[in-house]
């Protein structure tokens, strides 16, 4: 049998002990709520350096504007399809500069088999043309 004062330490033990567990559940849970808004404010930060990047990326010229929009001032016509590899090859060649090639799908213009074609100055000009060659022939300048 437990005589009082036995009984009394026991359950002072058992209420320190359940006051240090509760410290430490608090603790965990402060922690925890710690690492969430840690990776909470990491993650934010990444997505707010990328959508500034693709933001500042999207808003710099391309690298060959002034050649595209000369070629357009030409009069310079690229005739294409969506579905051709060689047209998606000529378009890629601009890159984001190609916003200010002329083109148009190659069922608008008349007599056009083969894709991309290029009509220059009233002459048809078949498959991907080099920037070299596309300069000869309109006397728009490379750089």
């Amino acid at each position: 049998m437990m005589d009082q004062a036995s009984h009394d330490r026991l359950r002072q033990r058992a209420e320190a002990a359940n006051k240090e567990r509760d410290a430490l559940l608090a603790q965990q849970t402060t922690a925890s709520g710690g690492r969430k808004t840690l990776i909470i404010a990491a993650v934010t930060v990444v997505l707010v350096a990328v959508a500034g990047y693709a933001l500042n990326s999207a808003l710099q010229p391309g690298y060959w504007d002034s050649f595209a929009k000369c070629l357009s001032a030409k009069g310079a016509v690229m005739y294409g399809a969506s579905f051709c590899q060689y047209s998606k090859e000529q378009r890629a060649m601009f890159g984001k500069s190609f916003k200010f090639i002329d083109y148009k799908d190659y069922a608008e213009g008349k007599n056009v088999v083969r894709t991309p074609t290029w009509d220059i100055n009233g002459k048809r000009y078949e498959n991907v043309q080099s920037f070299e060659r596309l300069a000869a022939l309109t006397g728009c300048s490379l750089s």
